[in-house]
């Protein structure tokens, strides 16, 4: 309705055109076919092609859908705003918070779109809320469709999804951006700013933390021994430190050092066929195969001395932090061992792919306690250490989109510290290899290691003897 050239409202009924014109201060009773009063364009006084019920129904899943969308962008975005560890995965979070806000505002609009229309861009908004809607319902199902895990997530974003293709085609039907002043420039400038901002937090959140540089200083090393008068024994002082000097922080998942004691039988055999077969029935019997064949070297045996947690599984290293331990182990004066070795490995993983229940993760569990749910038959498991803990992804697009996560730690001493990242529980943990792969890989879990070895001769020396 104008009066003049000013826009005064707009009425989806013969009631509501007396309305406002009493509102202006014309007559209750004016004659609305007369023609010096009211100019009708496309019709008359009795063509009103309104639906009042079918325009409410619609206002109503409209108005609904786009709050449910704000609720949803801000349930996924509002952790990583809050408190991701990278200053992408925050970026990340702020802009789903902040689209989140244009859908609830969008909301608003529809009740003027379907209403009076008095805003001209009434319309354009609801479209950009609906056009966000579609974009981040696209991405979650995208997302989901990689794993296909029942997640609750789910029975929200895969109905927004075709509520936003509905939504879409209505507006785009009704051309509801026609009140944008230079529709066209406004549509091709949210496109460029989308694709720039999705471009930039693709560089951002998946190709600089996969290129950032993973390292570590990690170190062991043998003191000089120190004999015991009291008893027939050496002590033989260990070092051992670590530094992260990567660019990324990481959690420590587990971590074992080992002292052995090496004994062998020794031959004059001088020919390299006698060596190479001294080799391999050295290996055959130890079952011990390290690359590597001595020469005059025969029936090679290693025995555990000491062995234990080096750091801890659960605590982290930030970048720049190091960490060194010191102990001391014990040999006999008469022990027939020809060298001491120590072997150093720490499992990690990366800090800035997911956040670990630490205190959860921390907790220790004995196989051998009945009363744990963690009991196994020592037969089975032997004697055994277990850890393990829920894990979060630093994304939270992947949270909402797939189960659950479980870091699971097995220690046990002398043995090889074996860890695992699965969507089950410890005592369901049957994984194939390339799922085991593929879960360690997504969440930057590797190994690293050091070793040292010292002939007991050269501690003996040190120590007088």
């Amino acid at each position: 309705m104008t009066v003049g050239s000013e826009t005064v409202g707009s009425a989806w009924s013969l009631r509501e055109l007396r309305r406002i014109l009493g509102r202006l201060a014309y007559p209750e009773d004016a004659d609305l076919e007369d023609p010096a009063l009211i100019c009708w364009r496309g019709g008359d006084s009795g063509t009103w092609p309104d639906r009042a019920w079918r325009r409410r129904a619609i206002l109503v899943l409209m108005t609904v859908g786009l709050l449910a969308s704000m609720g949803l962008n801000a349930v996924v975005g509002w952790p990583d705003a809050a408190g991701a560890l990278t200053f992408a995965q925050r970026m990340t979070g702020i802009l789903f918070v902040l689209s989140g806000l244009v859908q609830g505002a969008a909301a608003l609009m529809a009740l003027d779109y379907w209403g009076r229309r008095q805003l001209k861009v009434s319309g354009a908004i609801v479209l950009l809320g609906v056009l966000i809607s579609l974009a981040t319902d696209s991405l979650l199902l995208f997302m989901w469709l990689e794993e296909t895990e029942y997640t609750p997530y789910a029975l929200v974003f895969l109905p927004l999804w075709c509520w936003s293709l509905w939504a879409l085609f209505l507006l785009v039907r009704e051309k509801s951006w026609g009140g944008v002043p230079q529709p066209k420039r406004f549509a091709a400038g949210v496109v460029a700013t989308a694709l720039l901002t999705g471009v930039s937090l693709a560089y951002s959140t998946m190709y600089q933390p996969s290129a950032a540089p993973m390292h570590f200083a990690l170190r062991a090393k043998f003191g000089d021994s120190r004999a015991d008068r009291g008893v027939s024994f050496v002590h033989v002082p260990l070092s051992l430190y670590i530094k992260n000097t990567g660019g990324i922080p990481v959690y420590i998942v587990n971590d074992i050092y080992t002292v052995r004691g090496r004994g062998a039988s020794y031959s004059g055999l001088a020919q390299r066929e006698d060596w190479l077969k001294e080799w391999r029935e050295s290996v055959a019997e130890s079952g011990y195969l390290s690359g590597e064949a001595e020469l005059h070297v025969n029936d090679l045996n290693k025995t555990t001395i000491s062995s234990g947690h080096f750091y801890g599984p659960g605590k982290w290293l930030e970048v720049g932090q190091e960490y060194s331990l010191e102990r001391v182990f014990q040999i006999p004066k008469g022990a027939e061992y020809d060298t001491v070795s120590v072997d150093v490995q720490v499992s990690y993983m990366r800090k800035d792919r997911g956040k670990l229940d630490v205190d959860e993760f921390s907790t220790t569990h004995y196989t051998w306690n009945e009363n744990d749910e963690y009991y196994c038959a020592w037969q089975l498991c032997g004697q055994q250490l277990i850890y393990q803990g829920r894990l979060r992804h630093n994304n939270n697009l992947v949270n909402v989109t797939r189960k659950p996560r479980f870091v699971t730690a097995i220690w046990e001493p002398g043995g090889t510290p074996f860890s695992i990242i699965s969507p089950r529980k410890f005592s369901s943990v049957l994984n194939s290899e390339p799922e085991v792969r593929r879960e360690l890989d997504r969440y930057g879990a590797a190994r690293i290691r050091a070793d040292a070895e010292v002939s007991v001769a050269e501690l003996l020396r040190s120590s007088g003897l």
